[in-house]
């Protein structure tokens, strides 16, 4: 009885093992420069502002530049979930006035609409965040357990809760602020802002989930291929509830925060930062398709947006120039992303 040889294989064994790891370490190794791809164009605003004026690298000024966007970063981070997940959110710039909105109607109400309140003023920052979380549940419901389309429920979403909040106050900005909320968009805590802190925080908190969790890699899974995912054992359905949720009270501490730094909350608060939220994802390298993005990438991203609209004002530029160089952004990004994936973003 002989032996029969065994088929010869195209690649040994040792060998394929080492080129897929040898694969896996070329991807870890360009996911992470990619990550920091938005650097050198950030360090070359910093230095055309230090010539146009020496003012705009100074410690007041980058600390300034890290609390104007301390607000409209959270909904940036919460849109970063809904878009790795494969899904898209648009009420959140509404959720980012109605959630302050709703909390300070009731807690402190307000000479226009009434001066009777419903809770004490310490409950306006839960609140807040109950509101937020509210909102995450109802798109959740809608779009997951309905079926219903993410996009139109969202834009759906953006319009009605911008009108509840115009109706409950009747048009009129809320001025009475509880000391919590102005505590958290003015204190300072060691010569740094709280607002600050709390933004850097939960940037890094989203960073480790998404990078160094099984709950982290699972949103990536499920924005990759849902059905993939779903034949894995991993729970889509709650999933992307638990997202959407998320983001709802993300978008809320974001209203706060916006909140305790102007002391008022406006019939308009929120609107329009939708725009600029997409265009930071997109610059940083989120995909609009689900399942690729990085949390580190969005904050470069929403932060060159913010060190050029204050390069503009530096440079006597109308603000308003900014929604130009915003879709020219995003634009050069789509085309920047194209070309380095090699697939087409639809």
């Amino acid at each position: 009885m002989t032996d029969t040889p065994a088929p010869a294989a195209d690649t040994p064994p040792a060998q394929a093992t080492a080129g897929s790891t040898m694969r896996t370490r070329r991807v870890v190794r360009w996911s992470a420069f990619r990550d920091l791809l938005l650097v050198p164009p950030i360090l070359l605003v910093l230095v055309v502002g230090y010539f146009i004026n020496h003012s705009f690298v100074s410690h007041d000024n980058l600390v300034n530049v890290l609390t104007t966007m301390s607000g409209i970063s959270l909904l940036v981070l919460a849109e970063v979930l809904v878009l790795v997940v494969g899904r898209m959110d648009l009420s959140l710039e509404s959720t980012f006035g109605l959630a302050p909105g709703v909390a300070i109607w009731v807690t402190m109400g307000t000479s226009k609409v009434g001066a009777f309140t419903w809770a004490s003023p310490w409950m306006t920052i839960p609140l807040a965040l109950l509101t937020g979380l509210l909102v995450g549940v109802v798109n959740g419901l809608l779009i997951v357990r309905f079926g219903l389309n993410g996009f139109i429920v969202t834009l759906a979403m953006l319009i009605a809760l911008r009108g509840l909040l115009t109706f409950l106050t009747g048009g009129f900005t809320l001025t009475r602020i509880p000391d919590s909320v102005e505590w958290l968009g003015n204190t300072r805590v060691a010569g740094v802002p709280v607002n600050i802190v709390v933004c850097l925080l939960l940037f890094a908190i989203g960073y480790l989930v998404l990078n160094y969790t099984t709950a982290g890699r699972a949103l990536y899974a499920v924005g990759g291929n849902e059905a993939a995912a779903r034949a894995a054992g991993i729970r889509t359905d709650r999933v992307v509830i638990a997202v959407l949720v998320i983001a709802g009270a993300l978008a809320a501490i974001g209203g706060l925060i916006y909140t305790g730094q102007f002391a008022s909350v406006q019939v308009s608060q929120g609107d329009g930062m939708i725009f600029n939220v997409f265009a930071a994802c997109v610059i940083g390298g989120v995909s609009l398709n689900g399942g690729r993005g990085s949390v580190l990438g969005a904050f470069f991203g929403i932060t060159i947006l913010t060190l050029i609209q204050k390069l503009l004002s530096y440079g006597g530029v109308s603000a308003d120039s900014l929604k130009f160089i915003n879709g020219a952004l995003i634009l050069v990004a789509l085309v920047i992303t194209r070309i380095a994936g090699g697939r087409r973003q639809d």
